[in-house]
């Protein structure tokens, strides 16, 4: 058991795995959500992924610039020369602790960000969009939350469906003092 969605279909060898497809990171709704999804339990877990990408996205693709971006990136769009280029482990994660999430956000160079999510609703909705999640079925907190934690970009909402960012690295590389 590898430990990522079933989801995306995508064949492991050792430590590395590659989609059987294209992602889809237009921003268009749940496949964009399960690919974002796919590529941060990658991260989390250490993995390398070869991937190729389907369609431009309709947002800031430095929102996804701490997963493994494409090896063939879709023709016609620069975010991904500078996705490509400013990709490094660990800019982005989360941690857990009893009835709190703190992430540290270093996706912007020269500024590091660490947040604790502690209100109930905000650690609630963090949880829950680990796995993608339409926001019509948020309640009205959740859909607060939501709005919330996009603002701070740890959260992708497009196409009615959102989806956590920061992975939970469970697997530094050696050696993680070099992060």
């Amino acid at each position: 058991m590898s430990g990522l969605p079933g989801t995306v279909p995508h064949r492991l060898t050792g430590r590395r795995v590659e989609p059987a497809g294209p992602l889809d990171l237009s921003g268009t709704g749940r496949a964009t959500a399960e690919a974002v999804r796919f590529l941060r339990e990658c991260q989390g877990l250490g993995l390398g992924v070869s991937w190729r990408a389907a369609g431009a996205p309709a947002y800031d693709p430095g929102l996804l610039s701490h997963l493994p971006p494409p090896a063939a990136p879709a023709a016609g769009h620069d975010g991904w020369a500078a996705w490509r280029t400013g990709h490094a482990h660990g800019t982005l994660y989360h941690r857990r602790g009893p009835d709190f999430v703190t992430v540290l956000d270093r996706r912007e160079r020269g500024a590091a960000v660490r947040l604790t999510l502690d209100h109930p609703a905000l650690h609630a909705t963090f949880l829950r969009l680990l796995e993608p999640t339409p926001v019509d079925a948020l309640d009205a907190d959740g859909r607060e939350a939501l709005g919330l934690l996009a603002a701070e970009r740890l959260v992708l909402a497009r196409g009615g469906w959102a989806v956590t960012l920061p992975p939970r690295i469970r697997r530094w590389p050696v050696p993680c003092t070099a992060i």
